[in-house]
């Protein structure tokens, strides 16, 4: 089967840099996920044959994005940067501007500190605006599991921005028909 890289990279490239861009915060970041986005699409289509483009590239975005969150937070290293879309990065105001550039690094802080799944359903639909039909598909879980995990990503950052000390992650979330005590 013959998949028309040209045609994905020019119809979805776009939304792929803004979901890196938007959850990293980062140029150079973004780019390198953007990257590493496609390398792992073209893996992908080579195993099996890909539907719904727009989903797959869109979620194994959000996964490189928070993996890098990940790799940033255990290096400790700092990046202080707004995306230009952000109103915040308009603002005249360098006391506001400075406060939204804090949120926003602290916010990425907390989102890599989420378990896997809460982080991906968080991304991809606080970031990427999608329906929660939508992000079933694309992850393999039920609408249901969904909510389960966005209202626990919800909550979960509420906490670590709160400033409460962070519960220890758990190591995997329970299958989509799993109870979890």
């Amino acid at each position: 089967m013959s998949v028309d890289w040209p045609s994905i990279l020019a119809e979805h490239g776009p939304a792929v840099w803004r979901t890196a861009r938007r959850v990293l915060g980062d140029d150079t970041e973004a780019a390198d996920c953007f990257q590493d986005t496609f390398v792992a699409a073209l893996e992908l289509s080579a195993r099996q044959e890909v539907r719904n483009w727009s989903a797959v590239l869109r979620r194994i975005a959000s996964c490189r994005a928070v993996d890098r969150l990940r790799q940033r937070s255990r290096h400790e290293r700092r990046i202080v940067a707004t995306p230009p879309d952000s109103t915040f990065a308009k603002e005249a105001d360098p006391g506001r501007h400075a406060e939204a550039t804090e949120l926003a690094d602290r916010l990425r802080d907390a989102i890599a500190r989420l378990p896997d799944l809460q982080a991906q359903v968080f991304c991809l639909r606080s970031v990427e605006q999608m329906r929660y039909d939508e992000i079933a598909d694309a992850l393999g879980l039920t609408v249901n599991h969904v909510g389960v995990l966005l209202k626990r990503a919800r909550a979960g950052l509420k906490e670590l921005l709160d400033g409460d000390p962070p519960r220890p992650a758990p190591a995997a979330e329970p299958a989509a028909g799993e109870v979890q005590p």
